[in-house]
């Protein structure tokens, strides 16, 4: 943060998301676990997912952390960005709000779908390991321990047939 503090289009900060001053906005910006990274436009901020090294992060700043394509910079707009960002401004706030709603429950839904997907993936490999172990204990059981057994005791024997 000292080595951006004077910077005219990089900011680095942090926030206490467990403080009453941090949690709205935290809260706002989907902050769920901690330490949570997030970069970008303010009023749009992505999670961060690289390094968290200084080195990467100073680099990730330094080659990131600028002014990007956005209603408060359309300047920095391809054509269709441009587009799209002036199909948004004329929707009006509640227009633009269902949009938004839309958008985030379609969100939402992966995330469910991801999750359920892990859930049932773990589950799986539950009864996978379980199966598995339970096939070796079996062999064990079957004979397979104390074969080896005779093998050690054969070779301790100098048996020539090994």
């Amino acid at each position: 943060m000292e080595e951006f503090k004077d910077s005219k289009t990089q900011l680095v900060a942090d926030v206490d998301c467990t403080s009453d001053g941090g949690k709205p906005l935290c809260e706002a910006n989907g902050v769920k676990g901690y330490p949570t990274l997030k970069w970008g436009d303010p009023a749009a901020l992505e999670d961060y997912s690289g390094q968290r090294d200084l080195a990467s992060l100073k680099k990730f700043a330094q080659e990131s952390l600028k002014p990007m394509c956005s209603p408060s910079h359309i300047d920095l707009c391809d054509d269709d960005k441009k587009k799209d960002i002036e199909k948004y401004l004329k929707m009006g706030d509640a227009e633009l709000k269902k949009a938004i709603d839309e958008e985030k429950a379609k969100v939402d839904k992966a995330e469910s779908d991801f999750k359920s997907f892990v859930e049932d993936l773990q589950k799986s490999y539950k009864d996978a390991m379980d199966k598995k172990d339970e096939t070796v204990a079996e062999i064990k059981a079957g004979g397979l321990g104390l074969m080896q057994q005779c093998l050690i005791s054969l070779k301790k024997k100098g048996n020539d047939e090994l």
